[in-house]
């Protein structure tokens, strides 16, 4: 699906800086000055349009929620539903993933969240993947020892290349659903794309994986 360009989008961005974080390398170590609190940081790389990661503020308020994205033009809807949540703990960052380690400290971050990320099919870009072994080692420099990858898709293909990828980089398989929707598993917040794909009938894939 072809994205629209949004021309004004970059200015509305920079019109909430309550809202979306700018310079976030002056942050490293400090991210709690940004919440103005030491509440663990939950963050989630492709927030698209801000669905997942506002309710689960709404939801854990004893958390904090940084939405990343890398597309202006989308990033701007998710600002939209922020500030008609007025949730504080939940913030925005518009930058790409491989510049994450130059923002956050070791155990900085305490959860990463995958959700309908592009699965990129073709071979030749196997490693613009977010579960690609070159992401996976980023995301263990974010996160605490042991820390934790939550990961969903509608993509079949992507989801058994990202489990395999997580056992070769020699994490631990904590959960997994081949079809979310229908399991037992408790407390699932769509994103917009989960409904939509799970409303014609597609099966949604999640998993839990840890860092040993």
């Amino acid at each position: 699906m072809r994205l629209r360009h949004k021309p004004w989008a970059k200015e509305k961005l920079e019109q909430y800086p309550q809202y979306v974080i700018s310079q976030p390398e002056s942050l490293k170590g400090k991210w709690g000055t940004v919440f103005e609190n030491q509440q663990p940081l939950h963050i989630e790389i492709g927030t698209g349009k801000g669905r997942f990661i506002t309710e689960m503020a709404r939801a854990n308020p004893s958390t904090n929620y940084l939405g990343i994205e890398l597309q202006e033009s989308v990033i701007v809807s998710a600002l939209d539903r922020i500030i008609e949540a007025e949730i504080p703990n939940v913030k925005l960052l518009n930058a790409n993933a491989v510049d994450l380690p130059q923002y956050f400290e070791k155990g900085e971050i305490s959860r990463i969240y995958l959700n309908f990320s592009d699965p990129w099919p073709k071979v030749r870009h196997e490693k613009r993947r977010l579960t690609y072994k070159s992401f996976l080692q980023i995301y263990e420099e974010l996160l605490p020892k042991q820390g934790e990858v939550h990961f969903k898709t509608d993509n079949q293909g992507l989801f058994e290349y990202s489990l395999t990828s997580f056992s070769q980089y020699g994490m631990l398989l904590k959960y997994i659903s081949l079809d979310l929707h229908k399991s037992d598993f408790e407390g699932n917040i769509m994103t917009e794309y989960e409904e939509k794909f799970s409303s014609k009938g597609n099966r949604i894939y999640r998993c839990e994986v840890q860092f040993r």
